[in-house]
């Protein structure tokens, strides 16, 4: 297992490289640059620009700091040795000038790790149980109706399902229940942790179902396949022959072994809970990073850029590698060689 685990881990390297490559080259490659931006306006030690002398100084300065005058493989090899080196993945140019991206980063992820898990955990609670009872009865009226709503919730675009759901259950819509933008708790001086905390979790309602319903559908049609290919299994047949009852089948002996098909949608759960939904944070006005991600890129924010695609595709290895040991744990046969 070591040895596996040593491969993977040099591959992953090799891989987090080219990948790293690849995006930095396609930033250069792509027209404009930082200093082009409309929110390129701050000198990260000076402050505001006015005139166009010092406004051309600080473009310059800005070029160099981020090897824009030099070729492309330069300026790549020069900040990934940084990363390498010192942990260092730049200062910020447009979003917040001056300001480490990692800073940035960890400034705005709790709230993305607050959303993602809780649309986690309430789209396997609903997911997982939906797939078991639809594929042991396949064709029944509970796998037909769940078939219907699921398809038809897969394919709702997700910002109309999230302006659909504030024009009715926001502040200012036809049943107000919900605060139109933010989970922010107002007034939270005068109030106790408990209360904070459930105020938040009442906030996060709206935002949890838009970046869960799509999961949910999607991830109740695997588990239904995955069971109702196991239902067929000739030691599915001899455990009811003995005289198991249905429950024992479907939750000791199904369920176990459709589980391993479940375990390779895990690599892409790391990943979401960082890079979280542009469209639900941008429409609910949720400071995340999904909306971090939305800046960097159209405010062309070059060392951002590079920090949140190297978190996205390390969590992505991560999620692969951990995905192949629980293939291991949730079935013995499998070996790690």
């Amino acid at each position: 297992m070591w040895h596996y685990l040593l491969k993977r881990l040099i591959l992953g390297i090799i891989t987090l490289f080219v990948i790293l490559a690849i995006s930095y080259f396609l930033l250069r490659l792509a027209p404009g640059d930082p200093t082009r931006s409309n929110m390129f306006s701050m000198d990260s030690s000076v402050g505001t620009v006015n005139s166009e002398k010092g406004e051309f100084s600080n473009a310059n300065s800005i070029r160099k700091e981020l090897y824009l005058d030099k070729p492309i493989l330069y300026g790549f090899v020069m900040w990934f040795g940084k990363v390498v080196t010192q942990c260092d993945f730049g200062r910020s140019v447009t979003v917040d000038p001056g300001r480490p991206v990692m800073q940035l980063i960890m400034d705005k992820l709790p709230v993305t790790l607050y959303l993602n898990l809780l649309a986690i955990i309430l789209t396997y609670m609903i997911a997982i149980p939906s797939g078991i009872i639809s594929g042991s009865r396949i064709n029944g009226f509970f796998d037909k109706s769940s078939s219907l709503i699921y398809f038809i919730l897969y394919s709702l675009p997700g910002i109309w399902i999230a302006i659909l759901l504030q024009v009715f259950f926001c502040e200012g819509g036809k049943f107000p229940i919900f605060p139109l933008s933010g989970i922010a708790v107002e007034n939270s001086e005068s109030l106790s942790t408990w209360e904070i905390m459930g105020r938040a979790l009442f906030n996060s309602v709206l935002p949890v179902i838009c970046l869960s319903y799509g999961a949910i559908a999607s991830l109740s049609r695997y588990a239904r396949s995955s069971m109702a290919e196991v239902m067929n299994q000739e030691y599915i047949r001899t455990a009811r022959a003995k005289g198991a009852s249905e429950f024992t089948v479907v939750t000791h002996h199904a369920f176990r072994n459709s589980v391993i098909s479940l375990i390779t949608l895990f690599s892409g759960i790391l990943p979401s809970l960082i890079a979280g939904s542009v469209i639900v944070e941008y429409v609910f006005n949720i400071q995340g990073m999904g909306n971090l991600s939305l800046l960097a890129l159209s405010s062309r924010d070059y060392p951002l850029q590079m920090a949140l695609f190297f978190m996205t595709t390390f969590l992505s290895l991560l999620g692969l590698l951990i995905a192949d040991i629980l293939y291991m744990l949730a079935d013995p046969r499998i070996k790690l060689n």
